[in-house]
């Protein structure tokens, strides 16, 4: 079944609908039960009020058994939220391999026009690759597999393919980790409580701890001499204002810490639940234990740690509640006993704290990529090279086309080679330059490509195929243009690129762009570079009689019974059939 995506979700989603209305079935039922034991306690209370003990055996009984069932209600309510958090995953997945994604994030914050290619090879924004293989949960994660998809990392490529390969088959965990996940309720990065922590500054003595713990004994020690007669209740009652007043001497630092605290409260309540499934899950790909390893660095459980320290913070809102406050404060110092815990926990954790929540990114990471390889079942790992071919491909297509809808081409490019590529317009130039720069974003990754086979020797990636002018920095199209090509230059120079232009030099007269694109060439030619270069001007194609490293290939278009006809096919040699002349005919332009 796995080896079908679609009839695997459909699957899954249809046993997942079954146990959603089993469990809501089962809380209707715990509902009318909590309901029956109410009236019934009430009903006995009433019929036994005044008659002891039996009253009070009643009222426990009753309390506690009304108090189970609340606690039941509450987890089978959470489990239930996780089953349709799952439901939403798959159906999301049954969409999205229909190609109906246009409703998912777009990423359009991480469009970047200066990036060194994100821009060009339509990684970001509406109908991106982004958008079709996101997957993540948190705004961490998110953030995380943005800075991955661009991040221009050619290293350790083949760990990062096993990481992918074992959490791909581990559907059942990814799909747990991610439901978890989206029920977070706090949506914000953990910059928030990494700032908090990293600059926290100890407000509280040492010894007021201490302090709190003899003033709660002497507390239980007067309550227990007013209870046997020994001493009067105005001793209680003088040592309660006591403590009300040595709990206002500290106020203002409470509420300070009890007001940056309760920020992030939300936050820790959610988080352990992920690192616990991180924990106790078993990885073999030595990314994933090493990241593993790290949540164990203590002598605790890092989910354990962020149980105590969300149960700490519950114990501190607790100064909201009237009654529990003034009681707790004025015998127990209630309100600095909290303050002092939720210290002494973010000093003896800031240092480590924002490791754990890199790594809850990392996997919400991973998953995405991990479920783009699941349902890619029929694309391939690049296998990596280490000779003088760059890449050899066979059936190099673009991953966001349908099948029935996508050409696919053989592309073999050696090491320092560059493709001069012409064609008529809409005959398939633009779309096969992102089909190979995405190709090596993709492989740069650790993803598997849209290719039947394909061998890499890794290498960085930088385009120019989009610039657009500048009013805020008063730049014409052609300085802008002229930028980015100085920008590739400069960048070739201590490194080498798989360079891809589109239309070298667009915003000048044609004589001046022919002779501008020949010298910008031959500079390339010159550099350790290897890369492809689509043009309209036939002129530029002359290159290859006078540099071996520089071969001619075309997209065409033909004329069939006055129609258009492309076949997306590439091929050698240098384009002759042009169509904007046939095409201002036949809209009647001209």
């Amino acid at each position: 079944m796995k080896n079908n995506p679609i009839e695997f979700y459909t699957q899954a989603k249809i046993d997942l609908e079954k146990e959603a209305l089993v469990l809501k079935k089962k809380l209707i039922n715990v509902s009318i039960f909590r309901f029956a034991v109410f009236l019934a306690t009430t009903f006995l209370i009433y019929l036994t009020f005044g008659d002891f003990p039996d009253v009070f055996i009643i009222a426990c009984l009753g309390i506690a058994l009304f108090s189970f069932l609340v606690l039941t209600n509450t987890k089978i309510k959470r489990k239930k939220q996780v089953i349709e958090a799952k439901i939403v995953i798959n159906s999301t997945e049954i969409k999205v391999l229909n190609r109906d994604f246009y409703d998912l994030e777009t990423g359009e914050e991480f469009v970047n026009p200066l990036h060194y290619f994100s821009n060009d090879v339509d990684l970001f924004g509406r109908g991106s690759f982004f958008q079709y293989m996101n997957r993540t949960a948190t705004n961490d994660g998110k953030l995380l597999l943005a800075t991955t998809l661009s991040a221009n990392n050619t290293s350790n490529i083949v760990e990062k393919q096993h990481a992918i390969k074992e959490l791909s088959k581990k559907v059942t965990w990814r799909q747990h980790f991610s439901a978890l996940a989206s029920l977070v309720s706090v949506k914000n990065t953990s910059a928030t409580v990494i700032d908090l922590f990293s600059n926290y500054k100890a407000v509280f003595s040492k010894h007021l701890a201490k302090f709190q713990i003899v003033f709660s004994i002497i507390s239980f020690t007067l309550i227990g001499l007013v209870s046997f007669g020994f001493i009067a209740f105005s001793f209680v009652t003088a040592w309660f204002f006591v403590g009300l007043f040595i709990t206002g001497a500290f106020v203002k630092k409470t509420q300070k810490l009890y007001s940056e605290t309760d920020k992030v409260r939300e936050t820790f309540r959610q988080y352990h639940q992920l690192l616990n499934e991180i924990e106790n899950e078993t990885f073999t790909a030595s990314i994933l234990k090493e990241k593993q390893e790290i949540i164990k660095s203590e002598e605790k459980k890092a989910s354990s740690i962020f149980k105590e320290f969300s149960k700490i913070l519950d114990g501190f809102d607790q100064r909201n509640n009237i009654i529990i406050s003034v009681v707790g404060n004025g015998l127990f110092l209630s309100e600095i006993y909290n303050a002092c815990k939720v210290e002494k926990w973010i000093l003896n954790y800031k240092h480590t704290v924002q490791k754990w929540f890199e790594v809850v990114a990392f996997f919400d990471a991973q998953n995405s990529l991990a479920n783009f390889n699941f349902n890619h079942q029929k694309f391939v790992f690049p296998e990596i090279l280490d000779g003088h071919e760059t890449i050899k491909s066979t059936n190099l297509g673009h991953p966001l086309l349908k099948v029935d809808q996508r050409v696919d081409n053989d592309f073999i490019i050696d090491d320092a080679q560059f493709f001069i590529i012409t064609g008529a317009n809409m005959a398939g130039k633009s779309t096969f330059l992102r089909t190979v720069s995405l190709s090596i974003v993709m492989a740069n990754c650790g993803l598997p490509v849209c290719a039947e086979s394909y061998l890499y020797s890794p290498i960085k990636l930088i385009t120019s195929m989009r610039t657009s002018d500048s009013l805020s920095e008063d730049a014409s199209y052609f300085y802008s243009e002229l930028k980015r090509l100085k920008f590739i230059i400069d960048e070739i120079k201590s490194e080498k690129y798989f360079i891809i232009l589109d239309e070298i030099l667009k915003g000048t007269n044609s004589k001046d762009k022919a002779i501008g694109s020949k010298k910008f060439v031959e500079k390339l030619t010159k550099s350790k570079s290897t890369g492809i270069i689509a043009t309209h001007d036939i002129s530029l194609c002359e290159l290859e009689n006078e540099f071996s490293s520089v071969k001619n290939y075309y997209f065409d278009a033909e004329i069939i019974n006055d129609e258009l006809h492309f076949d997306y096919t590439m091929k050698n040699g240098v384009c002759k059939n042009m169509n904007a002349s046939f095409l201002l005919q036949k809209m009647e332009i001209v």
